[in-house]
């Protein structure tokens, strides 16, 4: 019975550790920065977290154009975009980095209606970033997105 039990315990030491392993483990404390490499219709999307204690505690997503403005500051683009699309990016962009943040880089981001390209688009950066995350490398990643124009 005792060996059984030293059997069953090793047993448990060895597969606890592979349990706390997923995507998330490993995130080293900083901020960590995925750009996309190319502008899209006039806007660069990016993220931006800060991990802290091995955990995302900060999401920034948000786009800037070629002076720096960020897009989600744009009243302009705003209401062009919430009568053509029914959302704006103030609205998706805090959607997204949200699931980002609450999933800790595990959890499935859900699609907002309106915003396909930037979801398809944060898909793709929230990987690189996360990768940087596990790295450890706080340079800035540009990333190929396939948004274009």
């Amino acid at each position: 019975m005792k060996r059984i039990f030293a059997l069953a315990l090793s047993l448990l030491l060895m597969v606890f550790p592979l349990a706390a392993c997923g995507s998330q483990a490993g995130l080293q404390d900083g901020y960590y920065t995925a750009q996309a490499a190319e502008f899209s219709h006039g806007w660069k999307e990016y993220i931006t977290i800060l991990v802290k204690g091995g955990s995302i505690i900060s999401v920034e997503y948000n786009a800037e154009n070629a002076s720096g403005f960020i897009k989600s500051w744009d009243n302009a683009y705003m209401q062009n975009m919430l009568h053509v699309q029914g959302t704006y990016p103030n609205e998706y962009t805090r959607n997204y980095a949200g699931q980002l943040l609450e999933g800790q880089g595990e959890g499935r981001i859900d699609v907002l209606t309106g915003a396909t390209s930037s979801h398809g688009s944060f898909q793709i950066l929230a990987q690189a970033v996360l990768e940087q995350a596990r790295k450890g490398d706080s340079s800035i990643v540009f990333v190929d997105t396939g948004s274009k124009g």
